[in-house]
């Protein structure tokens, strides 16, 4: 029996749904919890298998955690959805929007600055509002709307407290004039399965579902579909979910996502996520 293994952190409902669309199709899928196990850095391939499975779907939350398992995995010569190049570009913002970039893709527009006074001149450049983000984060958090001079220095001065280096490292992009809503497409492979609008609760302009967001369904058009395609290989294709906002220029890719959350999006369109995630899984074993 061709076995497959999942390795999670935390067991949401969307692990839960996998576990279950691959009892469905008959596959023996391993299961691993990363905090209660340890790996040998000089293990080789059969040894891997034997406790991860053939091919390894790594939704680990923790982001770093997960990079360095996939790590681990790869250099044994195992297959990892989604791979580590992916995984690491797509963790990280700036690199996905430099991925985006090289590409051609749309997106907002972004400065980086590196101090207080980097801030203050990318502010007057991109005027305001804008918007902080993290370069490493999810679920909106840390994500800040700068509506003045003095909303910048009051976070720039609360981030410069954080004893985290990633939180010097100031991602600023324009707030886009957008309908209350953003578009999360999901990638799986080559194919756009599945899309759904994002929007933002009472009194909140994130999108997140984690914030109280909504989804409804949302038709995949052509337009859509290239676009999103495109960003997917942009950072090296998988099963990636990819974020998108309608603006006065059109269509613009602001995030992707390489650890996909699927609830809201499989509540909103009915479409068996889980169960492609798994066929994927098998048809990378194949290749």
């Amino acid at each position: 029996m061709t076995n497959l293994g999942l390795v999670s952190d935390r067991i949401r409902w969307d692990e839960k749904a996998l576990i279950r669309a691959a009892a469905k199709a008959g596959i023996d899928l391993k299961v691993i919890d990363p905090k209660t196990t340890y790996m040998n850095t000089a293990s080789n391939a059969e040894d891997l298998e034997m406790k991860f499975g053939e091919v390894v779907i790594q939704r680990c939350v923790s982001y770093f955690r997960g990079l360095h398992i996939t790590a681990i995995l790869e250099n044994s010569g195992l297959q990892v959805i989604n791979s580590f190049d992916v995984s690491l570009t797509c963790g990280n913002k700036l690199f996905t929007t430099l991925a985006l970039s090289k590409a051609g893709i749309p997106a907002p527009k972004t400065l980086i600055a590196f101090t207080d006074k980097g801030v203050s001149k990318a502010l007057e450049e991109l005027g305001y509002p804008a918007v902080m983000k993290p370069v490493v984060g999810s679920w909106g958090r840390l994500i800040a709307l700068i509506r003045d001079k003095d909303s910048a220095q009051a976070i720039v001065e609360s981030r410069e407290r954080i004893s985290n280096a990633l939180m010097q490292i100031y991602y600023l992009q324009e707030y886009v004039k957008r309908p209350p809503r953003d578009i999360r497409v999901l990638v799986i492979g080559d194919e756009a399965v599945a899309a759904s609008y994002r929007y933002s609760s009472e009194d909140e302009w994130r999108t997140n579902v984690a914030r109280g967001g909504t989804s409804k369904p949302c038709p995949i058009t052509s337009e859509l579909e290239e676009i999103a395609l495109k960003a997917a290989d942009a950072v090296g294709n998988g099963v990636l979910a990819v974020d998108c906002m309608e603006s006065p220029r059109g269509i613009l890719v602001h995030e992707i996502n390489s650890t996909v959350e699927f609830r809201g999006l499989y509540s909103a369109t009915k479409v068996d996520i889980p169960g492609k995630i798994i066929k994927y899984a098998m048809e990378m074993k194949k290749k």
